[in-house]
This record gives structure tokens, C-alpha cells and sequence, in this order.
């Protein structure tokens, strides 16, 4: 198998950093992104791995990023935009934007769109790490995108997660005949350091005897469908735009399917991260 060079984001821990490990021992060029100086070049350095730190929580620190990876990286086969979280309070950024949707939603969104001309120059996969959240508990808004009306955590989480599936599928449909290929999925319910930020009853169902009860998948389990998604052929091995759970494309929140909303999801999404149109 040919070796690609595959940028993964929120690879300091969890799925992120199992399907980083799992991708380099098969001969791949990976590249590490994390928001934290030490895990980040903890498995970086493991790896043998350039690695970048950038918060999320920051978009200028997106933006550096970027321009980091266009000058160090003439093609990028795949970029799996895998960062994210669930969060206490209702917390604004010093960019003026809910926590959530700006590190799950507006923060991928950005750097994507910064890479985009060499994402599509290379025909690369962009994979976006979703989850069954966004059905069980997302509704989008778009007049209240930074959830200033009714905050619960569970609802922003579930909420950004179903944004990522709707830019899954308008970024497949914008740019998938220039060669871009595009696919959501969940990784399933896995037992990682996630939700560590979180107040919420998340936070104790992930960090407590409760995991084991409930048969919490491992990290390197979760990692295998984006491992697949990376490796393999779009339109052959899944199909570009849809959403996959245990690597079958799955029925998810009714607004996923909602053209209309994707368009207009992009167009807030372009205004907000300051980026053209």
C-alpha cells in the first residue's frame, strides 16, 4: 500500500493518538496535532512523528496552524479532523464564541477551508469524527449558534456533532468533483479521556466504574473505522458524503439531511471564521 501523508487532529490521546499509532506502523506519514504541549509531543516523539500544538479553544492558533502545515506539506492525503469535546457551562471564547461549537464545529471548519486548495490539489479524504449524539441530542439553530438562548451540555455536544455531519456532506457536495472526498462517522462509545472537562452526568458515565459495565469500546477499536476510512478507496470501500456507525453508513438527526440548512450552516460558518466567501 502506497504511504500518505494523514494529518490528525485531537491525536494527543484517545482514538485520535490509537489511530495515529496504528497508521504510522503500517508506513504512513503521519502528523500529530494536539492541545497539549506534553501528551502532543509525547506520542509525537513515540511515533518518531512530527507534531503541532494548537488549541482549538483559539482560532489564531488554527490559523498558525495552517500555515504551518501549507508550508511544510506540498500534498496531504487525508486530514482527519478528529479534535473535539463536551464541556461544562455555557463558557464564551476570546473569540466571542460558544466553547463547543467553536472547538467541535467552527475551528475544523476553519482549518479545513485553509487547507482546501491543497486538500483538493491532492484529491485528499477529509474525515470528520461525528457521533450518535448528534441524533440523540442535536438541534441546530442558526440564530443561535452560540446556544445564548437554552444551553444544556449534552445538547451543545450532540448539536456540534450533527454540524460536522452537515459539513460533511456540503463540503462533498461543493467540492467533491474537484476531487475532494468527504465522510463522517462515529467511532462508538469509547473509553478515553474525554468529557474530563465536562460537569455534566457525561463526565461520570466516562470516568467511573460505569464504562465497565456498559462495555466502553478501546481506544484502538474506536480508531479502526477511521484507520479504514484513511486507508481505503472512496466510492469503493464507503461512499463519499454519509455518515458511518460500525462502518455502515446510519440513519441519523433529520436535519442532517437538510440541504437547505448545510448551505446555510457553511455560509454562517465562512462569516464567522472571518474566512471569504
Amino acid at each position: 500500500m502506497q504511504s500518505k501523508t494523514i494529518i490528525i487532529t485531537g491525536a494527543s490521546d484517545g482514538i485520535g493518538a490509537a489511530a495515529a499509532r496504528e497508521l504510522k506502523q503500517k508506513g504512513h506519514n503521519v502528523v500529530v496535532i494536539g492541545r497539549s504541549p506534553e501528551k502532543t509531543a509525547a506520542v509525537g516523539n513515540e511515533l518518531g512523528a512530527p507534531f503541532f500544538i494548537a488549541d482549538f479553544a483559539d482560532l489564531s492558533q488554527v490559523r498558525d496552524l495552517g500555515a504551518a502545515i501549507l508550508a511544510q506539506y506540498p500534498k496531504i492525503d487525508v486530514l482527519a479532523n478528529n479534535a473535539g469535546g463536551i464541556f461544562g457551562s455555557r463558557e464564551r471564547t476570546n473569540d466571542g464564541f460558544e466553547l463547543t461549537f467553536q472547538v467541535n464545529h467552527l475551528a475544523p471548519f476553519l482549518l479545513t477551508n485553509l487547507l482546501l486548495d491543497r486538500l483538493i490539489a491532492s484529491k485528499a479524504t477529509v474525515i470528520n469524527t461525528a457521533s450518535l449524539a448528534a441524533r440523540m441530542w442535536g438541534e441546530i439553530d442558526l440564530d443561535d449558534v452560540n446556544s445564548t438562548k437554552h444551553f444544556k451540555t449534552r445538547r451543545a455536544y450532540g448539536t456540534s456533532k450533527l454540524e460536522n455531519i452537515l459539513f460533511t456532506r456540503e463540503l462533498q457536495r461543493r467540492y467533491g468533483a474537484s476531487g475532494i472526498n468527504a465522510v463522517a462517522f462515529h467511532p462508538g462509545t469509547v473509553a478515553t479521556n474525554f468529557s474530563s472537562e465536562s460537569t455534566s452526568w457525561v463526565r461520570f458515565a466516562f470516568h467511573s466504574p460505569l464504562k465497565y459495565v456498559a462495555r466502553f469500546s478501546t481506544p484502538e477499536k474506536g480508531a479502526r473505522q477511521l484507520v479504514r476510512l484513511a486507508e481505503t478507496v472512496a466510492g469503493i470501500a464507503w461512499q463519499p458524503g454519509a455518515y458511518y456507525e460500525r462502518g455502515k453508513i446510519a440513519k441519523t438527526h433529520a436535519q442532517a439531511d437538510d440541504v437547505l440548512l448545510a448551505r446555510k450552516l457553511w455560509d454562517l460558518s465562512m462569516a464567522l471564521a472571518g474566512l471569504e466567501q
